[in-house]
């Protein structure tokens, strides 16, 4: 793991670096030290690491004493674009321009990007652990719309996951993985999302196997995910990752 940057400010520690051609951003708390939580954050489709609200959601979380990892997915942010999502992601447009289901081209996309994202991700995990200020401490895992279509696959691959935040996704392609978690799980939905019907929604909540699941329906679209979820999503890692 290579850092090329490091700053601080309102008590968040902010650190770029390289891991395996992967960019990541690692955030803690100023002059932290010893174990602590993790926290893998996923961002969502067309996003990167950086995207305003991941950088958002991760600074008030390392403000609580967590760390956070973010990372590039294949083919988005810092990362090259292979010629193979190229044609996936036009194929995607094209049909959802002419009404096919949505649900069935963005799992496509999804199966396609998660085996690359799912070994990055174990990659980082390890690595970030062996650091002085991480540590091997529990492990958590949050992700919305892409960062749940890859979450799933990552949380059932990762037994050091323990606890997830996952949401604004359907049930097409992922029933199966999500058959197979049994962590605890915080799943969100925007009961108007124009993205993702509603029932399949509900759907891919019903299908998770935990026996501890909570859902968090809120109005409006798909980008309109209230900012209080991000304090209810703290409260959940708080409870499960302490």
């Amino acid at each position: 793991m290579r850092f090329t940057s490091q700053t601080s400010s309102d008590g968040v520690t902010e650190q770029f670096f390289t891991l395996d051609e992967i960019p990541g951003v690692l955030w803690t708390p100023e002059d932290a030290s010893g174990v602590r939580p993790l926290i893998l954050l996923g961002h969502g489709g067309r996003q990167h690491k950086t995207a305003p609200g991941n950088v958002a959601r991760a600074r008030r979380y390392a403000a609580e004493g967590f760390a956070v990892v973010a990372i590039d997915a294949p083919n988005h942010g810092d990362r090259p674009q292979d010629e193979e999502f190229g044609r996936i992601a036009a194929d995607m447009r094209a049909g959802m321009a002419a009404g096919e289901n949505p649900g069935a081209l963005v799992a496509g996309m999804h199966s396609y990007l998660a085996p690359q994202a799912v070994a990055d991700w174990q990659t980082v995990l390890t690595a970030v652990q062996r650091l002085d200020h991480v540590g091997v401490g529990l492990v958590g895992y949050c992700g919305m719309s892409m960062g749940c279509g890859l979450g799933i696959p990552l949380i059932v691959a990762e037994p050091r996951i323990r606890a997830a935040v996952l949401g604004l996704l359907g049930v097409h392609g992922l029933a199966e993985d999500a058959a197979r978690i049994t962590a605890p799980v915080q799943f969100v939905v925007q009961w108007d999302d124009q993205m993702v019907p509603r029932d399949q929604s509900l759907a891919l909540f019903d299908a998770l196997a935990s026996s501890e699941k909570t859902l968090h329906a809120n109005t409006g679209k798909h980008g309109d995910v209230p900012s209080f979820e991000v304090d209810s999503s703290l409260g959940f890692f708080a409870r499960h990752l302490s």
